[in-house]
C-alpha cells in the first residue's frame, strides 16, 4: 500500500509498505478523509532529532474511514461502515490503517462526513475545557484563532463566559471569531494585546486565558494577560520546540497553569461523542472552518499551507482516494 512517511525534519515522502495484518480487537480501515492538525505539523518540523524517521503513515490522526475487515464480531460495526477513526499513533496518512475498535466512533446522522470529521478536534477542546474552573460571567481570552481557537470560543460561550477576546495575527481568522462566540477580537501584530485587554475589560486582566497557538510569544503573552493570583491559563497549543518562557512573570503573579494533552486516552471518547452530537444537532456549524481540500498526492503542499496559515486556510482536508 501507499503511505506517507516523515523521514527527517521537514521531509515527508510517499513509500510502499505492507497492508497491516488483522489482530484481535482491531479493524482494518481504509481512510477516506484526513484533516490536518497542528500536532501533525509538530511531528514533521519540531520533533526531537532521535525520533526521525517516523513509521509509515505519519502523520495523520483525524480520520473518516471505511471498515474493510473485522477479526472479531461487533455489535456496532460491520464491513463497509464509515466511522470516525482516532489514531493516537498518527499513522493514518496511508491507504489502510489498523485501528483499535475502541477508537472507532459511529457517525451520527444529519450532516456530511466532512462536518463529522471535525468531531475529533472539537472533542479534544471539550475534553480540555473540562479542566477549567467555573467560568460563568468571567472574562476569557483565547490566544490563537485557528480551528482549535474557534472551537474554544464556542465552548467558552456555552460554559457561560461573560466576555471572550479572540487574539491572532491573521486577519482572516479573526473575521470568523465572533461567529463562534468571541465578544471582541484583536490583531496583536498591530499593537499591544495587554493594552487592548485592559481597554476591553475596564482596566482588568483576564480570569481565564486559553493559549491555543503554542509559540514562545503566545505562551509568554498568556502570562501577561492573566489576572494576578486568580488567573487560570489552559495551555493547549503544541510547542514547536523548547521555549524560553517568562518564568518571572508566571511566578510573581502566582498563576494557575494547566497543560492539556492525550485527550485520546479518555474512556469511551465521551468528549468526541459529545462533539459529534453538537454537530449533528446543528448546535455548531463547522462548515466555515473547512476551507481547503487537497488530494493525497498533494499532502506535502497541504502541510506547508497549514504550517504557514497562508491562503486564508483554517482546516485542510486530504482526500485519500
Amino acid at each position: 500500500m501507499s503511505a506517507l512517511q516523515i523521514v527527517s525534519r521537514g521531509e515527508a515522502k510517499f513509500v510502499k509498505t505492507d497492508i497491516p495484518n488483522l489482530k484481535p480487537g482491531h479493524a482494518l480501515v481504509r481512510p477516506q478523509l484526513v484533516s490536518l492538525c497542528g500536532s501533525d505539523i509538530h511531528l514533521l518540523h519540531h520533533s526531537a532529532d532521535e525520533m526521525y524517521p517516523f513509521p509509515p503513515g505519519t502523520s495523520g490522526h483525524e480520520i473518516i474511514a471505511e471498515i474493510v475487515d473485522l477479526q472479531d464480531d461487533s455489535e456496532t460495526f460491520k464491513k463497509g461502515d464509515l466511522c470516525l477513526a482516532i489514531a493516537p499513533d498518527h499513522r493514518g496518512m496511508a491507504e489502510y490503517y489498523l485501528a483499535p475498535i475502541k477508537n472507532l466512533i459511529p457517525l451520527a446522522s444529519g450532516k456530511t462526513v466532512e462536518e463529522f470529521l471535525m468531531s475529533q478536534q472539537l472533542g479534544t477542546v471539550i475534553y480540555a475545557a473540562k479542566q477549567l474552573p467555573n467560568i460563568v460571567g468571567k472574562t476569557a481570552v483565547v490566544i490563537g484563532q485557528g480551528s482549535a481557537g474557534q472551537w474554544f470560543n464556542f465552548i467558552l460561550k456555552q460554559l457561560g463566559a461573560g466576555k471572550i477576546l479572540g487574539i491572532d495575527k491573521i486577519e482572516s481568522r479573526l473575521k470568523l471569531s465572533e461567529n463562534y462566540g468571541a465578544t471582541q477580537t484583536f490583531n496583536n501584530s498591530r499593537g499591544s494585546a495587554l493594552d487592548y485587554l485592559k481597554q476591553f475589560n475596564r482596566g482588568e486582566l483576564a480570569e481565564i486565558v486559553v493559549e491555543a497557538a503554542g509559540t514562545q510569544s503566545s505562551i509568554n503573552l498568556s502570562f501577561q494577560l492573566a489576572r494576578e493570583f486568580t488567573g487560570f491559563i489552559l495551555q493547549f497549543g503544541v510547542p514547536r520546540e523548547p521555549l524560553k518562557i517568562d518564568y518571572y512573570t508566571m511566578f510573581t503573579k502566582c498563576l494557575n497553569i494547566r497543560s492539556i494533552d492525550h485527550a485520546n486516552s479518555e474512556k469511551s471518547h465521551s468528549s468526541t461523542k459529545m462533539a459529534m452530537e453538537m454537530i449533528s444537532s446543528g448546535k455548531i456549524n463547522t462548515k466555515p472552518i473547512l476551507t481547503h481540500r487537497l488530494p493525497f498526492k498533494n499532502v506535502n503542499q497541504a502541510y506547508e499551507l497549514h504550517r504557514t496559515g497562508s491562503d486564508d486556510c483554517h482546516k485542510i482536508l486530504i482526500e485519500m482516494s
